[in-house]
């Protein structure tokens, strides 16, 4: 009876001495460890003495998983996928690879997961490459200075707290105060802009994510954008890795001398995730049961936001990470670590929010460490002392309260700064234009708004847009071309806004009048 070798020679024929000659019959080195506990998204490995800290590790059942601590005998690493067919025993296999993620033209206009899978249903991502999600920041010399703006199209930060490009700015405050309704603003905004924009949503409810990609969806660019989603019911090591996901995208576009916008939404679930997989890992607890390494954690991060040298293309990575308080603490652990990181923030008070003042952004603990550098020419000229004047009638306001008597010079301050504040109240999803602002901004200052009744201020902000684009479109288009507010463009601007505001004074029936 002929053996099986002796068969398949049979079956071959005379192609058997070339198939045999091609085949790699050389030895190879196979890692292979196995599982000596698991849980709650976290495996600990033994036999894998050549693993290196956050290497990629492939399961039996073919999730992933990646290392985070690496003894001498055993390593602990947490799951990137459910793992539902690990157990003690499942053989584990060392790759040598680190994680890594597509970048490219290819991720935009889609939804994606921390390992720049589709989630949006779509095709397979085309990518260009694929780059490591842990990347060193940027050096001092490959830096520049920040000094071109970033506009937001939300009044009070583009007036009293710009942003520049290349900046990292914070944004907090209380749960439900609107830091994401203003972040989506300034993904918006880019709609018309050469800005690049990557949305990194941590940990955020699924009612959330949604609302943002169909407001990115139906007001934004779309097409520019990309949106990395951790979803709360993905395993934690997965929503731990994606603000380093959506950073490697970003940065694809800024090192190319493009320009890319990077939200956080939000590092403190970030951190959450973080202490949840420390604490699984055993690893010694400190303040708030955080971990040590909590701040660098957060700081190798955000210090990969920045403004490139021309030498290196000069593009622009900015970055807006957003936290949450908790009563408004902004002492706590967290809110100060991001403070002491980035070079700003924006912080939103709850009182003002319930009020119905939105954006909710308190002006007097917000601040810009760049300042007013970045700020458009036109719009720091139309700013003047508008801070200053908007703090001192918040002051004053607090005396009102009381039924205190005023006298004619202080009830002028209270009626200037309560057109302050109207004038920087906005709905969402509604920003507004350089020439817009700079109109609201001069009708303001110049006290052309304090002697009409709140409704028709009212009136004013809704009509002033279209009025400027069919009376005055010469010096829209001035302003948004240089940027600068001359003296002719302002003379000009003044005297269409002194034509709305006596029509709309007219209309009301109330003129010289100021009702509040």
């Amino acid at each position: 009876m002929p053996s099986s070798h002796d068969a398949i020679r049979d079956w071959l024929g005379e192609a058997a001495p070339r198939i045999v000659g091609a085949l790699d019959l050389g030895a190879s080195i196979e890692h292979i460890g196995r599982v000596t506990r698991f849980g709650d998204g976290v495996a600990s490995i033994a036999g894998l003495p050549l693993t290196r800290f956050g290497e990629l590790l492939s399961f039996e059942d073919g999730s992933v998983g990646l290392s985070l601590s690496v003894d001498q005998d055993s390593l602990d690493c947490v799951l990137l996928e459910a793992g539902n067919g690990i157990t003690a025993g499942t053989k584990v296999y060392g790759t040598g690879k680190v994680a890594r993620v597509p970048v490219g033209e290819g991720l935009l206009g889609r939804v994606v997961d921390a390992l720049g899978r589709p989630l949006d249903g779509g095709p397979p991502i085309q990518a260009t490459r694929h780059d490591p999600v842990e990347r060193p920041a940027p050096g001092i010399l490959d830096r520049d200075l920040i000094t071109e703006p970033l506009m937001t199209g939300v009044t009070v930060v583009d007036s009293m707290i710009p942003l520049g490009r290349g900046q990292r700015a914070l944004l907090l405050g209380d749960r439900k105060t609107g830091k994401t309704a203003l972040a989506v603003d300034a993904v918006v905004n880019q709609r018309h802009s050469d800005v690049v924009c990557i949305y990194a949503l941590i940990g955020q409810k699924n009612t959330t994510s949604e609302h943002v990609v169909d407001a990115i969806t139906r007001h934004g660019c779309r097409e520019r954008t990309i949106i990395v989603v951790g979803e709360p019911s993905a395993a934690p090591g997965a929503q731990w890795l994606v603000p380093y996901a959506a950073c490697t995208m970003a940065e694809y576009f800024r090192d190319r001398g493009q320009h890319a916008l990077l939200i956080l939404d939000d590092l403190s679930k970030h951190a959450i995730v973080y202490r949840e997989l420390s604490l699984l890992l055993r690893r010694p607890p400190g303040r708030e049961a955080y971990p040590g390494d909590i701040f660098y954690i957060h700081s190798r991060l955000l210090e990969r936001a920045a403004k490139l040298s021309p030498e290196r293309g000069g593009g622009s990575l900015t970055a807006l990470p957003i936290v949450e308080t908790q009563a408004g603490n902004l002492s706590a652990y967290i809110p100060t670590n991001l403070i002491s990181i980035t070079d700003g923030q924006v912080y939103f008070e709850p009182r003002l929010f319930y009020e119905g003042q939105k954006p909710a952004v308190n002006v007097g603990l917000s601040v810009s460490r760049v300042g007013a550098k970045t700020q458009a020419p036109a719009l720091k000229r139309a700013v003047g002392r508008l801070k200053l004047d908007y703090a001192q009638f918040v002051e004053l306001e607090v005396f009102t309260r009381f039924g205190a008597m005023l006298d004619e010079r202080t009830s002028r301050r209270i009626t200037h700064g309560r057109r302050i504040r109207a004038v920087l109240a906005q709905p969402q999803l509604a920003p507004r234009s350089l020439a817009s602002q700079i109109a609201l901004l001069l009708a303001v200052t110049e006290g052309k708004l304090d002697d009409l009744a709140e409704d028709a201020v009212e009136q004013f902000k809704t009509e002033l847009p279209g009025y400027l684009e069919s009376v005055s479109p010469q010096i829209v288009a001035r302003i948004e071309s240089d940027l600068e507010l001359r003296d002719d463009t302002r003379h000009d601007m003044l005297i269409a806004l002194d034509r709305l505001i006596a029509r709309l004074a007219v209309a009301s029936n109330a003129p010289g009048a100021g009702h509040g």
